[in-house]
């Protein structure tokens, strides 16, 4: 299990979180589907991705979490980051992070992706998800308290 975080584990900025483009699967590559699709269909063997925006220097992050995804149904195939300046990472720069999924055997499965900033998580790296998945303590002087991290779960379903 914490080799999976640790492998799914992301960092988002401050855009959309939508993927460029929407294209479909060819021979060499995954369809791309949106954050926000969480209702996905693939045939055993199709792959699939994932892709959101990160800026590590915003402290904001990404992590695949419970439920995490049947093995038997859905593989985990690695990610990809692509920075905005370039081939080379710069303080400050963001990028977007792309993670691929591959389709083993029909059946449904679900898995969950947090979404934590420097105000609904604490104690979290890059790599680490948060020990809790409520809100943070409200930052001293705050006006308001701070809001629980988005969680978007997926729905597979390989036909």
């Amino acid at each position: 299990m914490i080799a999976a975080a640790t492998l799914l584990a992301l960092a988002t900025g401050c855009g959309t979180g939508e993927p460029a483009g929407g294209s479909k699967t060819t021979a060499n590559r995954p369809t791309s589907h949106p954050v926000k699709d969480t209702s996905i269909t693939a045939e055993p063997g199709e792959r699939f991705t994932l892709t959101v925006d990160q800026n590590a220097s915003t402290r904001e992050y990404w992590y695949l979490v419970a439920p995490e995804p049947d093995s038997s149904v859905l593989a985990s195939r690695g990610r990809e980051h692509a920075s905005d300046s370039g081939g080379e990472s710069a303080p400050g720069a963001g990028g977007r992070l792309t993670f691929t999924f591959e389709a083993k055997r029909k059946g449904t499965t679900r898995f969950t992706l947090l979404h934590c900033t420097f105000t609904t998580c604490q104690g979290n790296t890059s790599t680490w998800p948060p020990e809790t998945t409520g809100p943070s303590a409200t930052p001293t002087g705050a006006a308001t308290p701070s809001k629980a991290p988005e969680r978007i779960t997926y729905t597979v379903t390989v036909s």
